[in-house]
């Protein structure tokens, strides 16, 4: 341990070795000040993640003049932005308004809804004490309405089959009848239907379903519900999702994302993480799909082989992987995502007092990445070319001026803080984060993809794990089917019920040409199907 300083010892000191004493103190306190700047930034973060909100909305006050940009001064301005939104001659209102209620809305939900009349009347002898004979004229119904709910029913379906035979010879025959789903079991679509669609939709666990299914009587337990919904996946609807990733290859734009999970049984020591994969069409198109994919980890060799099929461009959050499987081939590329882009300077405004969130850099790219997002927005109804043509105008100009200010600041950043990962995220990512300005059909961030697979997330919350990889495989499969039905505005339970009764029907079939007309936006589905 150093000797301490005494009043004596310095005095005998050289007046050069004072001052290379004192510039020496000064390095190691300006480290340890960043040191401690960074742990304070990090135990308000984990702070913030544990007891704080999570939403990332960004308020901003006034206007903010950027910079030149090949010869045109580019202008950050959020309150004009709000003002242009408002119709010519309207007066300034609050920032924050009364949101009217919507005429007609509840003729609107109630309109497809069966009605059943309930009337209320009085009797003669009541009328005719009151009024006295005679004495009183009907006039027209007040009328009230009401939800009426009928709980869930179960009954049995005992299904009494003809068998015919000849006289003159031995042939059987039967007649024309629904086949079993699973032979010798008593499941049916619907009860399939229903046990799919709490568990993959309403994220209800087997053993919560098990103890609802009690108290209307009807015994089924968790192994029998597992047994089924596996068999069920992977006989039937794996043959929709195999008929789905073939669709997907058509589209010129995908985006991906991934989810650790826990699968109990798959060989490998407790703890291990194994990984959902999530892939869908671009949020531009009208018709949806979105495929889960189970796998053990989280190397590239999945999406690779995933994605063989695929050409064009796929958006991701940045993971390397897709980076690396970009290089390896020429008719892939990699679109970056401006959220992810954004995140780190949230965290690093969230992490500082309030009082000096606004003087920080930090916040200053929020702001201008906000312009970004706000001029997008605008282009959000237009067509692909038209809406690529505008970002040249409006938004490109916004995303170079971004850049140029990050290259010129980032050395004010002090290192490894929030702040400096914003910087260094969105410089190592510059040329994915172009990608969009390239091309209409290209959304400028992932959030769709985020979206598709946060189902999983919250299932995965009540179930903790999945218990074997034929189970992992199988969800994969039921989420695949329910999300897509979701993004395309189906009923998920009439979904799955209409798949479990029409497939089997196939089986036999040489060609999957049956598959256009189960296809969520083939008009061949039943109506009860769609929201």
């Amino acid at each position: 341990m150093a000797s301490k300083y005494t009043e004596e010892k310095l005095n005998s000191l050289d007046k050069e070795t004072i001052i290379q004493l004192f510039l020496s103190q000064q390095e190691q306190l300006e480290s340890i000040d960043h040191t401690l700047q960074l742990v304070l930034e990090q135990v308000a973060d984990l702070k913030r993640h544990r007891f704080g909100r999570s939403a990332e909305r960004h308020e901003t006050e006034g206007q903010l003049r950027f910079m030149e940009v090949d010869g045109k001064v580019v202008f950050f301005n959020e309150a004009e932005a709000s003002a242009s939104d408002a119709p010519e001659g309207a007066e300034d209102t609050p920032a924050r308004q009364t949101v009217k209620k919507k005429k007609g809305k509840r003729e609107d939900d109630l309109k497809d809804l069966p009605v059943v009349i309930v009337e209320h009347s009085m009797e003669e002898s009541e009328l005719a004490e009151r009024f006295g004979e005679a004495g009183w004229k009907e006039l027209p119904d007040e009328v009230y309405r009401r939800y009426s709910f009928t709980p869930a029913k179960v009954e049995v379906e005992e299904h009494h089959v003809k068998v015919y035979a000849g006289k003159k010879n031995d042939e059987i025959v039967r007649a024309p009848h629904p086949e079993s789903l699973l032979r010798g079991s008593l499941v049916s679509p619907s009860l399939e239907a229903a046990v799919m669609n709490a568990k993959y939709v309403n994220a209800i666990p087997l053993y919560r379903q098990e103890q609802e299914f009690e108290r209307y009587g009807l015994r089924i337990s968790r192994q029998n519900m597992a047994n089924w919904t596996i068999q069920c996946a992977d006989r039937y609807l794996a043959i929709l999702y195999d008929y789905l990733h073939e669709k997907l290859y058509g589209y010129h734009v995908l985006q991906a994302d991934e989810t650790p999970v826990l699968v109990n049984k798959d060989g490998r020591s407790a703890g291990s993480k194994s990984y959902m994969w999530g892939y869908r069409t671009g949020q531009m198109y009208a018709e949806q799909i979105i495929l889960y994919e189970y796998q053990k980890t989280r190397n590239a060799s999945h999406p690779r082989e995933f994605l063989k099929g695929f050409s064009g461009i796929c958006v991701t959050d940045g993971y390397q992987v897709y980076h690396t499987i970009e290089k390896e081939r020429e008719d892939l590329k990699i679109a970056g995502c401006w959220s992810h882009a954004r995140r780190r300077f949230d965290e690093a405004v969230k992490a500082l007092p309030k009082a000096k969130q606004k003087e920080s850099l930090a916040y200053l790219a929020l702001t201008m990445i906000q312009a970004v997002y706000r001029e997008e927005k605008q282009l959000k109804e237009l067509a692909a070319e038209e809406r690529k043509e505008r970002r040249q105008l409006s938004v490109r100009p916004l995303v170079e001026a971004y850049f140029t200010w990050l290259k010129e600041n980032i050395s004010r950043i002090p290192q490894k803080s929030k702040t400096w990962e914003g910087f260094q995220y969105c410089l190592n990512q510059e040329r994915y984060l172009k990608i969009f300005l390239e091309d209409g059909e290209v959304p400028m961030h992932n959030n769709a993809a985020e979206q598709s697979i946060r189902g999983f997330c919250i299932g995965k919350k009540n179930w903790v794990m999945i218990d074997t990889i034929a189970g992992a495989r199988s969800s994969a499969i039921i989420y695949s089917i329910a999300e897509t039905a979701k993004a395309n505005n189906l009923k998920p339970y009439d979904y799955f019920e209409h798949l479990l009764t029409e497939i089997p029907k196939h089986l036999d079939d040489k060609d999957l040409s049956f598959c256009e007309d189960l296809l969520p936006w083939s008009r061949a589905l039943p109506a009860k199907c769609r929201k």
